[in-house]
């Protein structure tokens, strides 16, 4: 569940971006990423990488915003997000150390954390996610090439991503426990 409220940042921004300024959304979304980081802070959790480098990409753009004379138009922030949004899902496989493994970890078993299974599906998760990133971008960058493009079809595709990436780490999860139930049973019989 963690996992997802991370992303609550960027769901605030893309929805107050319909309705007010960049700025504003920027704001928001980094003081909601500042709040996540205090949140976990406060509950005795770990920094994630997803968390801090999204509140960092937001407090960063904001910041442009507000110091320089013009505004960068909404779908060039768009792309901006995304793409780093996925340089940090891909740059946490590079280094070997799926960002999705920082949530697993706070909710699983210490014992399992060194478990080749734990280490591969978050692998997989990390890199599921960071296709949905990859759509998200896609969609974005399509909206430039191809300006007449509307707003729904990018703002579909983002969702329909996201929502394929959430439905199918819950779904990996219950199919890896699955697996693990009944190899602890054949062991057992």
């Amino acid at each position: 569940m963690a996992l997802f409220l991370t992303l609550a940042p960027f769901a605030a921004f893309a929805t107050l971006m319909l309705l007010t300024t960049v700025t504003a959304s920027l704001a928001v979304a980094a003081a909601l990423g500042l709040g996540l980081i205090g949140w976990d802070m406060f509950r005795g959790r770990s920094l994630k990488v997803l968390t801090a480098g999204s509140a960092a990409l937001f407090l960063a753009i904001a910041g442009y915003h507000l110091l320089a004379r013009h505004e960068l138009d909404p779908t060039t922030v768009r792309v901006i997000i995304d793409t780093g949004l996925l340089t940090i899902a891909l740059g946490s496989v590079a280094i070997r150390k799926p960002f999705t493994m920082q949530f697993a970890r706070e909710v699983v078993e210490p014992r399992l954390h060194g478990e080749p299974r734990f280490i591969r599906t978050n692998y997989v998760l990390s890199l599921v996610w960071s296709g949905a990133f990859i759509l998200m971008l896609l969609a974005d960058v399509a909206s430039i090439y191809l300006p007449g493009t509307p707003l729904w079809v990018c703002a579909a595709i983002a969702f329909a991503a996201r929502n394929s990436a959430t439905y199918f780490t819950q779904w990996y999860r219950k199919h890896v426990r699955a697996e693990i139930a009944a190899s602890a049973t054949t062991a057992a019989a």
